[in-house]
């Protein structure tokens, strides 16, 4: 008798951070306890101003917010664009999201059903996983772009097939896992070859207040805004800006005809923020203060770990942007999940470079976004280690 159990469609792979449950292990059975580099997972105060801005809110949260987002947040969004990146966006251009990694997987599902003549999810080779995720989840064809040894896009490597049939692209500026930024100029070409093969931009911009020089010196970010918005989506957040991962609230701004459209669709969707974190972005995205704190905080701990990581025999192989180090064996011989297995043996977990990408397997991935106590006992634990 034939089984009357449907055929398996999809089934997830296993998430990328649920992969170092043996390391996490390894990790948190020295003494002391584990230090987690892994993830990147705010834990720097949430500035009070959007506390507060929560707290008188949410006794007038009775109501649905409006899903594409208040008058008030949109235009505290469009006011920080205009003093971050010089670039004007209106109100009507700018629609909320439940933060930024619920766009990242649902655009192109939304875009797919605007434009189904087009198959092709176009993202860097060393990123963020859920750009790919995005596109199995929508069905489409996910295509890894090659990055230079510097690891920036190498956009003239894509298969012209791919390109003409590219629905959307991925721009992650700075860059994570590995802290490289682009030039104003090379970001407008990148943005030039997208529209002469008809793909939309959708630049993920998150770390955007975290762009730096080659010294590490604070320095303007570069956005995909710039000039004409003409198919162009710029992705932005609170969660490391202003350590409000738990309030998951972001944006999206730019082309007003495709933010018009993610807007309705986000609407029949039921996918609205809540109130009192809409209040509460509104207020952080006013105040540029805490931002310049946050900034000084996450180059402090670069300039802290890097001599004691290369005295372990760790290099930064990244760039100066972001709160992440992009570290390599200085000798050359181990792979990414070979030293996460050293440094778990010193309490200190790192998620290994594969898991942003195969061209990333001889490398790890170190948050600094650790509280400093913990960041010393890491450090220091690393001196002994030697």
């Amino acid at each position: 008798m034939a089984s009357s159990r449907a055929t398996p469609g999809f089934v997830p792979p296993p998430y990328p951070q649920d992969r170092l449950a043996d390391l996490r292990a390894t990790a948190d059975a020295v003494p002391g306890g584990i230090v987690d580099g892994s993830v990147g997972t705010p834990v720097d105060p949430t500035p009070e101003v959007a506390l507060q801005a929560a707290r008188a809110a949410a006794g007038r949260s009775a109501g649905y917010p409006p899903s594409i987002g208040t008058l008030s947040l949109r235009s505290a969004a469009a006011g920080w664009i205009d003093r971050r990146f010089d670039v004007e966006v209106a109100t009507e251009a700018i629609t909320a999201c439940v933060g930024t990694k619920e766009v990242v997987a649902g655009l192109p599902r939304m875009l797919s059903l605007r434009d189904p003549s087009r198959d092709v999810v176009l993202y860097p080779e060393v990123s963020y996983p859920t750009y790919a995720m995005g596109a199995v989840l929508a069905g489409l064809r996910p295509v890894a772009v090659p990055v230079d040894r510097t690891w920036h896009l190498d956009l003239d490597a894509v298969d012209p097939k791919d390109a003409a049939r590219a629905l959307v692209i991925w721009f992650n500026d700075p860059a994570n896992p590995t802290g490289v930024g682009a030039t104003t100029a090379a970001m407008a070409a990148a943005v030039s070859w997208a529209r002469s093969h008809g793909a939309i931009v959708a630049s993920d911009e998150c770390y955007a207040e975290f762009s730096a020089d080659a010294s590490g010196e604070p320095r303007a970010p570069v956005t995909a805004l710039a000039g004409s918005h003409d198919s162009v989506l710029a992705v932005h957040s609170l969660s490391k800006r202003s350590n409000m991962a738990g309030f998951r609230v972001g944006f999206v701004a730019g082309d007003p005809d495709l933010v018009r459209y993610l807007g309705e669709v986000r609407k029949h969707a039921g996918l609205i923020v809540a109130s009192a974190a809409q209040a509460a972005a509104a207020a952080a995205l006013g105040d540029d203060a805490h931002v310049d704190e946050q900034r000084a905080r996450y180059a402090r701990r670069r300039a802290q770990s890097l001599p004691p990581l290369e005295a372990f025999g760790l290099v930064h192989d990244g760039g100066p942007s972001g709160f992440y180090l992009w570290l390599r064996d200085g000798a050359g011989a181990d792979d990414g999940w070979d030293i996460a297995a050293r440094l778990a043996a010193t309490g200190l977990l790192v998620a290994p470079g594969d898991l942003y990408g195969p061209t990333g397997a001889r490398h790890v991935r170190l948050a600094l976004s650790i509280p400093d106590d913990r960041l010393e006992l890491a450090l220091e634990r690393l001196g002994g280690a030697r």
